[in-house]
């Protein structure tokens, strides 16, 4: 069944991805960025397809959002991909972080809930705070440390109360999924100070500069590849039921490769891919806050979504590095 999409903060990395899947698989899509992160040259390669329209706007203007309503002529199914992201963010503009976030997700979802549309939240591992268990599963208890030690939960924190938004919302009637993604990486992402890790460690490759690794690189985290991410959340948005022929609505999923590294053998691994082109790797510095170690458990994934990371981190760097010399 073709549906009608909107997609916020399309223009970012996991977003044209999913407005590619989206629009391969036919669907109707409109994409509302304001381009504060996201790129519209991301988007040029389906702008002027019939079934493809752009919106430069505000997620949390209700007037921005009705004008995407309109060009679809109502509205399916909402991907509330748009916040504020990159950890440098989180401690110089915590507020700013903090106000768009949830701002964002409260209004989306108003809207969702007038529009009678299906909403998948696109939330974070950030949300479950500083957890000392691992692996993560989905239920896991969310703890955070002192309001007075640093400003990096100003995205998880916000990304918990999306959580509690969504969930009160589904409680009310409204069909509504959440989606985990774990450290997601793909040619379109951030690659400066602003950016996420893979994004940055390949950055400093391309200008022949040393990387640097935070800390003494010991730091674990589950890199997922865009495509694994992208068919994540198409299967939270697109399914009625879940495999087993369970109810969708309030489920949260961790989507993640359980492919734990370092960062330092990331960076290593990096270096391995690009061959000549590699540099040094400089250990230091870093961010209060970091977590020293994510795994995510993901049967639920599994089991309701049929969906299991299948792109290995050695595959998903050489697809990388292929695509940052060939794909806009």
């Amino acid at each position: 069944m073709t549906m009608r999409v909107l997609v916020t903060g399309g223009a970012g990395l996991i977003g044209v991805g999913l407005v590619e899947r989206l629009l391969a698989e036919g669907h109707r899509v409109v994409v509302l960025d304001n381009l504060f992160r996201g790129r519209m040259d991301h988007l040029n390669h389906v702008m002027g397809l019939e079934a493809f329209d752009f919106v430069e706007g505000d997620v949390t203007s209700e007037a921005d959002l009705q004008r995407c309503a309109e060009l679809l002529g109502g509205v399916d199914l909402v991907h509330h991909l748009a916040a504020i992201n990159g950890t440098k963010w989180f401690h110089e503009a915590a507020r700013q972080v903090i106000e768009v976030n949830i701002n964002g997700t409260l209004v989306a979802l108003s809207m969702a809930e007038r529009w009678g549309a299906r909403f998948v939240l696109a939330s974070s591992p950030e949300a479950f705070g500083d957890p000392v268990a691992m692996p993560l599963q989905e239920v896991n208890a969310s703890v955070f440390p002192s309001a007075e030690a640093h400003q990096r939960f100003s995205y998880g924190a916000s990304k918990y109360l999306d959580e509690i938004a969504v969930q009160h919302a589904v409680r009310g009637g409204l069909d509504a999924r959440i989606v985990r993604p774990f450290n997601a990486y793909g040619h379109r992402m951030v690659s400066d100070a602003y950016g996420q890790v893979i994004g940055m460690l390949f950055g400093a490759v391309q200008q022949q500069v040393p990387m640097t690794v935070h800390g003494d690189g010991s730091q674990t985290r589950s890199f997922t590849h865009l495509d694994d991410v992208v068919e994540g959340f198409y299967l939270a948005g697109a399914l009625e039921v879940g495999q087993d022929g369970s109810r969708l609505a309030g489920s949260a999923f961790n989507i993640g490769s359980t492919e734990e590294t370092t960062v330092l053998a990331l960076a290593q691994a990096v270096n391995a891919t690009v061959g000549s082109k590699a540099v040094d790797i400089v250990l230091g510095g870093g961010y209060h806050g970091d977590a020293l170690r994510r795994v995510p458990a993901c049967e639920r994934a599994l089991v309701q979504l049929g969906w299991v990371a299948k792109t290995s981190l050695e595959e998903g760097l050489r697809l990388m590095w292929a695509r940052l010399h060939s794909t806009p």
